[in-house]
């Protein structure tokens, strides 16, 4: 995920420092790797089929998770209508919140990995038969997966769109950590789901969006990942 924000070299403590602050000097001068197209292209592709496979561990469990994946799953609970056609209907309004503030590049990048989960989610079942899964692993895996896979989107400025475009804009702009934000409204989401859920499945996928949110807000932080 590009960062805006550069990291801030600190000079060494001590002696060290009466060496030379050439070092330090150059560390921060030096210009950002930029991901190639084919860097970008399997990025979508990996982080995409993670965060599928942890959907379909979710979904077996009978849970549900926070983002625009979460009010998608509540939408599936209610109406029947599987989990990607609603995944992608509910994510094109806020296409033109991230052509405004992340950018065309981002948003045609986020564009194609909210396709491909779409279509990978439709498509999964076809070569996975998740015949029994416990509630607990199920919660703590598809969080993980899910995690993995929006931090190699992120990495690379992509994103699953919708909340996930909010949750980037503000870590940009202001430098607010996009896992705290992101657990915050998804906790409010998975609230909204105990009328449809018992509220034992809702824990259970509290402590699955808290694994999702652990990743993002411990490897995602502004100035860690140098790279565009």
């Amino acid at each position: 995920m590009t960062q805006h924000l550069s990291a801030a070299g600190l000079p060494a403590a001590g002696a060290a420092n009466t060496l030379s602050a050439e070092p330090a000097s150059s560390a921060m001068q030096k210009p950002l790797s930029k991901h190639s197209a084919f860097e970008d292209a399997q990025a979508l592709v990996t982080g995409t089929l993670l965060v599928s496979l942890g959907v379909a561990f979710l979904g077996k469990a009978g849970l549900i998770t926070g983002g625009t994946a979460g009010i998608a799953f509540l939408l599936h609970y209610l109406t029947g209508i599987s989990f990607g056609k609603l995944f992608f209907a509910i994510n094109i309004p806020f296409y033109v919140l991230a052509v405004r503030k992340m950018g065309w590049k981002f948003t045609l990048k986020t564009f194609c990995a909210v396709a491909l989960l779409s279509a990978s989610t439709e498509l999964l079942p076809m070569v996975l038969h998740l015949d029994e899964l416990n509630t607990i692993y199920g919660s703590v895996m598809g969080g993980l997966l899910c995690g993995v896979g929006l931090l190699v989107l992120f990495r690379h400025r992509a994103s699953l769109g919708g909340i996930n475009v909010l949750v980037l804009w503000l870590q940009e702009r202001f430098g607010i950590r996009a896992g705290v934000v992101q657990l915050a409204l998804d906790a409010a989401i998975l609230l909204c789901a105990i009328p449809l859920i018992s509220l034992p499945a809702v824990f259970i996928s509290l402590l699955g969006a808290a694994m999702l949110n652990m990743i993002l807000a411990i490897n995602h932080r502004p100035g860690r990942y140098m790279a565009i």
